[in-house]
């Protein structure tokens, strides 16, 4: 392995960067830090023909508020905020280069990604450290709503397994896109449920409408919060399972335990 430091936003600004990734000859180029389509049709202009395949790490994001769960990747596009609507306007340029002009793409989409290191999305659909600290002390924990909005998360491994999967599996997988969450989605209520017994609680819940349960937390909790709800992901694997024998090692809930025991252990939180 080589490793090769360079500064995307400084390269793309002088239109090098693609270049500079091209002179390397990948065989396989995985992007993991794409978040505008420019961006992305700068690389995809300089790789043209010198690649086998390029993958996108994209995000559930791409679709707006559920409809029909669990989403499969088929469903239409409703993405808001401009990280959703930027990578959705990505993955439909990477497939419609692989699909009409034989660009070798495939775009995966992670949900909430933890494990060892990661904090997690909590409870309350932010990253407050604290969430996790009140159910373990069996204090109340206060939801928006009625606790019944879903958040997906999946484990760094398996995330990883997914993309050694698009490679490995890689005609079956240019020109498509993939979820990459657990089997399952949980809801807010739900996951605090477990919180609190994988602590040895019993999860002490109150429930606050929308209006009233924002004005009990910071502005960045809030604005973190309404983005899950609003989104609520809960996606299908059914296609990474059939195309790229995707089976993932880890539930929702085990993946963020793996992330819990790595709070504890370095004092993120406390029991």
């Amino acid at each position: 392995m080589q490793p090769v430091i360079l500064d995307r936003a400084a390269e793309e600004t002088t239109g090098s960067f693609g270049a500079k990734i091209a002179a390397l000859r990948p065989d396989v180029v995985v992007d993991m830090i794409c978040f505008n389509l420019e961006s992305a049709r700068q690389l995809v202009e300089a790789l043209r023909g010198k690649v086998q395949q390029f993958i996108h790490c994209g995000t559930v994001w791409i679709h707006g508020p559920s409809v029909e769960v669990p989403t499969t990747e088929n469903q239409p596009r409703r993405p808001f905020g401009e990280y959703g609507i930027q990578k959705a306007a990505i993955e439909a340029y990477l497939l419609k280069e692989a699909r009409q002009n034989g660009f070798p793409a495939t775009a995966l989409h992670p949900g909430h990604i933890v494990g060892p290191g990661w904090n997690p999305v909590n409870p309350a659909g932010n990253f407050n450290p604290a969430v996790f600290e009140k159910l373990a002390h069996g204090a109340v924990l206060e939801l928006p709503n009625l606790g019944l909005e879903t958040v997906h998360h999946v484990h760094a491994d398996d995330v990883a397994q997914a993309f050694m999967g698009a490679i490995t599996h890689w005609s079956a997988a240019v020109g498509e896109s993939f979820h990459v969450v657990s089997p399952a989605a949980l809801t807010l209520r739900g996951y605090a449920s477990l919180a609190a017994a994988w602590f040895g609680q019993e999860a002490n819940l109150k429930f606050l409408p929308w209006e009233e349960w924002k004005s009990t937390v910071s502005d960045q909790d809030a604005a973190n919060t309404w983005d899950h709800i609003a989104h609520s992901p809960n996606c299908s694997i059914a296609k990474a399972r059939q195309l790229l024998d995707y089976h993932p090692r880890y539930t929702s809930f085990q993946g963020v335990v793996d992330a819990l025991t790595w709070m504890l252990e370095h004092g993120v939180i406390k029991r």
